[in-house]
């Protein structure tokens, strides 16, 4: 009898070992892949939130392979290495990052857990001279009479937008603008700033104060309207001056900033215009050429709420489909090896009482081209519970009362997933680099 029950536990343990061989067999590529509930999440979250669905909480691949997401993390595992490169992150969207908040989260973590990888700021735009809302952790000021295009409105103006999709105008013949972080605990050091300004003829000259002395370097390519600036210390404010340098009536034109410096890291820049869709950004006749300046290692597309904020019948999955493409197509001629990051958009109602419907058919377009050009999704709609979920998270305190936007706590949680999600996609990518190895040894 005992002969019999060893022979039945040999046979349990042989069965038990084949599968978990076959789920190794699995894990070896990118669209199979067991995932944790948590990386570096309080575990705490599950308990407090259970309308959350953690479990999918991760960068889903539907294929198994994808040649740009192993370039990325090989850059990435060199970076935190050897400290020797910046890799250059772009996340767009609508007014969810044009508040930037949980962006900046995500930008804090990634400039915070890895040693001495401060990573640069990189692009801002002064949206506080627009008057509309700026993000907090920074903050431009001045005593000027600006005028501010939005790219989301009918007006134009003679400076075709740009990668921000905004542009402010002045007429005055001196110029004062300064610029300070607020309320972050990531103050990248800017050793050199781009100033995308007016095409061909600049009616100003630019000069930057009590830091003058400071300048090594000062070049303006008139062609493309940027303006470069370069210190030989780092500055964390600074005043700049706009001197008009021809007579008559002329105009500044501005439609961003881009600070940089020579610190190994991630830089971070976050996209993001009120009201904005796809089609908002396709129409900036500048995107691409501004987007060149800092070609991206990393391209995350969370556009679609508004794309989709319309009524059943008027929404055309296949015209968002096509949309998505073509702003894919742009970051890919900047660089061919980017890694894309596609996420679904969060559910939300339709003039706050009505279920949108939209996001369903968003994500099933999303899915194909994840399926087409082998990138990932994050799949926010799924995380929230899909159809509807935006009510309960409102019921939670997460979500506001239009049940589209975040509330604080809830954008906060938000960016936590996010940069839990990439954490997971980092040890997916270790282990199959190491399991990689070892079958080579």
């Amino acid at each position: 009898m005992n002969e019999i029950y060893k022979n039945i536990l040999l046979i349990f343990i042989v069965f038990t070992q084949f599968e978990l061989l076959a789920q190794d067999s699995l894990s070896l590529n990118f669209s199979h892949f067991f995932y944790s509930d948590f990386q570096r999440l309080d575990t705490t979250l599950k308990s407090k939130y259970p309308l959350v669905h953690f479990e999918l909480n991760h960068f889903q691949f539907y294929t198994e392979e994808s040649k740009n997401w192993s370039i990325l993390y090989r850059e990435m595992d060199s970076m935190m290495r050897l400290k020797d490169r910046k890799l250059n992150f772009y996340h767009i969207g609508g007014s969810h990052l044009q508040a930037d908040i949980y962006t900046h989260d995500v930008r804090t973590k990634l400039q915070t857990t890895w040693d001495s990888l401060p990573g640069e700021r990189a692009f801002v735009f002064p949206f506080d001279l627009a008057k509309t809302n700026n993000p907090s952790n920074y903050e431009f000021s001045s005593k000027n009479k600006w005028k501010a295009y939005r790219s989301v409105t009918a007006e134009k103006c003679e400076l075709d937008y740009g990668l921000l999709g905004a542009v402010i105008t002045c007429t005055d013949s001196i110029i004062d603008i300064r610029f300070n972080y607020d309320r972050t605990d990531v103050k990248p050091g800017v050793s050199k700033i781009r100033i995308f300004h007016n095409k061909l003829i600049m009616p100003y000259f630019i000069g930057f104060g009590n830091d003058e002395e400071k300048i090594i370097d000062y070049q303006t390519d008139s062609i493309l309207g940027i303006t470069e600036v370069t210190f030989n210390q780092e500055l964390d404010s600074f005043n700049i001056q706009f001197c008009k340098n021809i007579s008559g009536i002329s105009t500044l034109q501005l439609s961003g900033f881009e600070l940089m410096n020579q610190q190994p890291g991630i830089s971070y820049t976050a996209i993001g215009i009120n009201g904005a869709g796809l089609y908002t950004y396709l129409d900036c006749g500048n995107f691409e050429e501004q987007l060149r300046q800092s070609p991206p290692d990393f391209f995350a597309f969370s556009v679609g709420t508004n794309d989709g904020n319309v009524p059943f019948d008027a929404f055309n999955p296949q015209v968002y489909k096509a949309n998505l493409e073509k702003m894919m197509q742009i970051v890919y001629r900047t660089n061919p090896n980017c890694a894309i990051l596609l996420t679904v958009p969060n559910d939300s109602y339709y003039l706050k009482k009505y279920l949108n419907k939209n996001i369903a058919r968003e994500r099933e377009m999303i899915i194909e081209l994840a399926k087409q050009y082998q990138v990932p999704i994050w799949d926010l709609y799924g995380i929230m519970g899909e159809l509807g979920s935006s009510k309960k998270w409102q019921v939670a305190g997460l979500m506001q009362s239009d049940k589209v936007h975040f509330t604080g706590e809830g954008y906060h949680l938000k960016g936590s997933l996010y940069f839990d999600a990439f954490l997971k996609w980092m040890e997916q990518m270790k282990m199959l680099t190491s399991t990689e190895l070892n079958q080579k040894n």
